[in-house]
């Protein structure tokens, strides 16, 4: 066995420990446990610790895996949008002029590290604290279960915008391009049935999550031979299968191994380059351009008909700067175009916005509830059909979640109440499938303010039965129950036994933990459809 390679491993492995100790504290405070994997990278950084090899592969196979599983749920049709594409465009537009002038401002000043820096230089920094975490952004959201959300539907499409913007830069700079046979990749959509086809025989487990690293690390190492990013590569694959019907277990199955890799990534960002006080100051002072940027969002997206709560979560979401800001400073430092410290400093600046859009993405529904009438005032008249408040009609049950469980309850409640019951999900291609199989399935986010004051203006509901995948989405929608004064029952599911109390808290009636009531599901309904055993 090669001793320096254990040695090398031992040491990552240190550097984990203390990643989960600070993410553990991160959470106990109410925070992502990722700023804790932050805070644990400058704080290896501080004692003069670099990344070894098994971090950094780590931080590559995590951000494979994590582009892969975007691509798995991605809808092509989102980038469609004007909220999308032109959004983009104009926010990243408006960052880099307003920014760079800023910057080229303190330049002509003599500021420190700003003093060499002429006008394009200034444009490539400003370039760089354009983009917002793609990382940071889909953790989030999935922790939120608001992934399908519309507003986190528009975040993760301006943030692709965004990462294809940089890769198309990253192949610029360099002087790579894609190599002639590169138009070769079409005949990738001619396998996407071969694809789909040993999907489906991979059937579950882990013949499904090996299927996924297959598809995921392949497209990336294919994308590299011809001259592309690989993420691109891992990105695509997930496209592929998107639709296939098992590309939702697929991605649900590999969650925790992205989860796990992540962890490399975020420590990498704090051990990227030594630290000094003057690049901790200039970063600190860059970070609350961050707002800026925030506020340019929320502008051009209710600028484009969005409802200024879905602009709001959606540009809270990216309040921040990204990896890709590192990369694009990092290409600039090898082309000798900026000072080295710039790198340092833009991981500074990224790993306190993170924090601060962590403590705002806690309290943002919560901020919209309170200053509502403010934000009313913000939005345009007009509005997106898919950004409209919900009407239920007349349904006394509402099943919120419309997955295997939510499926399951509806389909119960339909046979005992008949069209009493309706259900309710923030996932477009999810509510059109329902709605095919002559189910009565409405799109609404039920963790929206505006959609329970509709459902409290009719007075007709009774029950409201939630189906959601995680505690945080369940406990959203509970606290827009209770601002909404909804005084009808609520029924609650939960994966594990420490979440039955904080539902009951956050009110709750009735809550059913869905693992450990499932023997008895099952052989009640054994009992209903098989005669007695004889008593023993």
């Amino acid at each position: 066995m090669n001793l320096e390679t254990v040695a090398i491993a031992l040491g990552d492995v240190a550097w984990i420990g203390l990643a989960f100790v600070l993410g553990l504290l991160s959470r106990a405070v109410g925070l992502p446990p990722l700023i804790g994997f932050l805070a644990a990278g400058f704080v290896l950084n501080l004692y003069g610790i670099t990344s070894g090899e098994v971090l950094a592969t780590l931080s590559d196979l995590g951000i494979t895996l994590l582009l892969f599983i975007v691509g798995l749920k991605l809808n092509l049709k989102t980038f469609t949008r004007p909220q999308v594409w032109a959004v983009t465009g104009l926010h990243m537009a408006i960052v880099v002029v307003v920014f760079g002038f800023a910057i080229y401002g303190l330049a002509l000043l003599g500021a420190s590290i700003f003093a060499d820096l002429d006008f394009s230089r200034a444009l490539l920094i400003a370039f760089a604290l354009s983009f917002s975490s793609t990382v940071f952004v889909v953790k989030v959201l999935e922790d939120r279960g608001e992934t399908a959300a519309l507003h986190g539907r528009i975040a993760v499409g301006i943030l692709l915008v965004q990462d294809l913007a940089a890769v198309i830069f990253l192949a610029i700079s360099a002087g790579q391009y894609p190599a002639g046979w590169a138009i070769l990749l079409v005949l990738l959509i001619v396998l996407r049935p071969a694809l789909t086809s040993i999907l489906q025989r991979a059937e579950h487990g882990e013949l499904l999550v090996l299927y996924g690293f297959v598809l995921a690390v392949g497209g990336a190492q294919l994308f590299e031979l011809i001259g592309l990013k690989g993420y691109l590569g891992a990105l695509v694959m997930g496209v592929l299968i998107a639709n296939h019907g098992k590309a939702v277990e697929m991605s649900k199955a590999m969650l925790s191994f992205k989860d796990l890799f992540l962890v490399g990534f975020f420590l990498s960002i704090g051990l990227s380059g030594p630290l000094t006080m003057e690049a901790v100051l200039i970063g600190m002072a860059i970070t609350p351009f961050v707002f800026l940027k925030s506020a340019l969002f929320f502008g051009l997206l209710t600028g484009f008909k969005l409802r200024a709560r879905t602009s709001l979560l959606a540009s809270l979401n990216l309040t921040n700067f990204s990896e890709f800001g590192l990369i694009v400073a990092a290409i600039g430092v090898a082309n000798g175009w900026i000072d080295s410290l710039w790198l340092i400093v833009i991981a500074i600046a990224l790993a306190l916005s993170c924090a601060i859009a962590a403590g705002l993405n806690v309290i943002a529904h919560p901020l919209y509830t309170r200053y509502w009438t403010v934000w009313k005032r913000l939005e345009r008249a007009e509005r997106l059909v898919d950004d409209r408040p919900l009407d239920i009609g007349g349904a006394m049950i509402a099943i919120i979640g419309m997955g295997r469980v939510g499926t399951g309850a509806y389909d119960d409640m339909h046979e005992r109440h008949g069209g009493a019951v309706v259900g309710v999900d923030i996932d477009p291609v999810k509510v059109q499938h329902q709605q095919s199989t002559g189910r009565t399935v409405l799109l609404g986010d039920p963790s929206d303010a505006d959609f329970w004051d509709r459902v409290h203006a009719t007075h007709t509901l009774e029950l409201v039965m939630l189906a959601l995948p995680n505690l945080a989405a369940n406990l959203a929608v509970l606290d827009q129950l209770k601002a909404a004064s909804f005084d009808g029952r609520v029924a609650a599911t939960a994966r594990f036994q420490d979440e039955i109390e904080p539902l009951k808290q956050a009110g709750a009636s009735t809550v059913f933990n869905i693992y450990a009531e499932a023997g008895s599901g099952f052989a009640t309904h054994v009992s209903a459809q098989t005669p007695l055993l004889p008593e023993l």
